[in-house]
């Protein structure tokens, strides 16, 4: 299989989440991808339980102020950015990158202090990408004109 050449920045869609072509980090320090939640909540309806949040920040160009619901998450202890193991909801969702659509799983957790709300782990990028670390938006040059 081709491996496709990304930058450290990229455009990435989450359909699943209304996202469109969002600014991601590319990290190959971390395992696992992480987006931007807020108001997260578990609910109940007719007898199921469903996890609904707000993703990306209010101020965020690509915030749309609309809720998801996801009703396949689980929790997962993971280290933050500072070491310290916290617990989160992750979810497995579809996304693209590069012309490509993939199902991955996020962690959902408050990236409000970083640069960018979505992350890209290695779980990720493993046997799909190459990393060039001086580019950013690479993968533009394999979206369909």
């Amino acid at each position: 299989m081709d491996r496709k050449i990304i930058g450290r920045k990229e455009k990435v869609s989450l359909p699943e989440l209304g996202l469109n072509l969002v600014w991601a980090k590319v990290d190959t320090g971390a395992y696992t991808s992480s987006i931007h939640a807020e108001n997260l909540e578990v609910i109940e309806v007719d007898g199921k339980r469903l996890l609904k949040f707000l993703p990306l920040l209010p101020g965020h160009k690509s915030f749309t102020g609309d809720m998801v619901t996801f009703e396949h998450f689980r929790e997962k202890k993971v280290k933050n950015s500072f070491g310290h193991a916290e617990v989160r909801y992750l979810i497995e969702t579809t996304f693209e990158l590069a012309n490509e659509t993939y199902s991955a799983e996020f962690t959902l957790s408050d990236r409000s202090s970083m640069r960018n709300a979505i992350l890209l782990g290695r779980k990720i990028l493993r046997n799909r990408f190459l990393v060039d670390v001086c580019k950013v938006n690479l993968a533009k040059q394999y979206r369909k004109k």
